[in-house]
């Protein structure tokens, strides 16, 4: 039967659709929370938003990385695994989704998240958000409103029982990984294994990247990073022209050396 919690958070209720095993998991900062989840509007036809079930593949937070839509950790720590659940949430919580949904709609595309927002100052970002490029989206932005969560828990993973993504990584983690992945790059050429050893590589890079991205361009702190990306790219060029990827290999020196005259 399905029963109605009122959670201690202004603007929430909880419906459990689906009673789930043992008990609450303990959330702490790096752990990875992997579920499914619906968002509907809260009118007459109960209108879906986004499924995360269409794209094919769970979604995945790392606790305590800011994540823009910060009740779904609150929502999701109320849950046992194996649980369904339905969440009402008042609009003092779903202010972020459209932007939210934004980007994890692009990475389900295969693009970019943050495409249009790199490299700008804070004035041109916000006129990018006055159009998310889908239209129900764009809607929930003019328009804020209460939604529905819908959500199933798979699993809460410890921060040492899984290996981060580079976006979840610390600064100190991000610094600590480059030597490291550079050193697993080197060995997978001398065996030859130019594709994996291109992929390590290209770690290495975006870890310095989103470090760079806190840096002011052209100072002393992004200077420094840069000087560690170079060598990694051309490695990674490298590789790639040993995989016969030519163009892509043109594309990046020929950056490289745009930016170094």
């Amino acid at each position: 039967m399905e029963e109605t919690y009122l959670l201690n958070v202004e603007g929430v209720k909880k419906k459990i659709l689906h009673g789930g095993r043992g008990e609450l998991p303990k959330l702490q900062d790096g752990s990875k929370i992997t579920f499914h989840f619906q968002t509907l509007k809260d009118d007459f036809e109960r209108t879906v938003i986004d499924d995360s079930r269409d794209a094919g593949i769970p979604m995945e937070i790392i606790v305590g990385k800011m994540f823009k839509l910060e009740i779904w950790e609150t929502l999701l720590s109320s849950m046992r695994i194996g649980e369904v659940a339905e969440f009402w949430c008042d609009t003092i919580h779903t202010g972020m989704y459209a932007l939210v949904s934004r980007g994890m709609r692009r990475i389900a595309e295969g693009r970019d998240p943050l495409e249009g927002q790199k490299h700008r100052c804070g004035m041109g970002n916000m006129f990018d958000y006055h159009s998310t490029g889908y239209d129900d989206l764009d809607e929930l932005q003019r328009t804020p409103q209460p939604l529905i969560f819908i959500m199933e828990l798979f699993r809460v993973e410890e921060p040492s029982a899984y290996k981060r993504d580079t976006w979840a990584m610390s600064k100190e983690e991000k610094l600590a990984a480059v030597p490291v992945l550079h050193s697993e790059g080197n060995r997978l050429v001398l065996r030859r294994d130019f594709k994996q050893a291109a992929a390590k590589y290209q770690e290495a890079v975006i870890c310095l990247r989103n470090l760079q991205a806190k840096e002011k361009p052209w100072e002393d702190g992004w200077l420094k990073l840069e000087s560690l990306v170079t060598p990694l790219v051309l490695n990674y060029c490298q590789c790639q022209l040993e995989l016969g990827e030519y163009y892509e290999v043109l594309e990046h020196t020929t950056e490289l050396l745009q930016k170094h005259n």
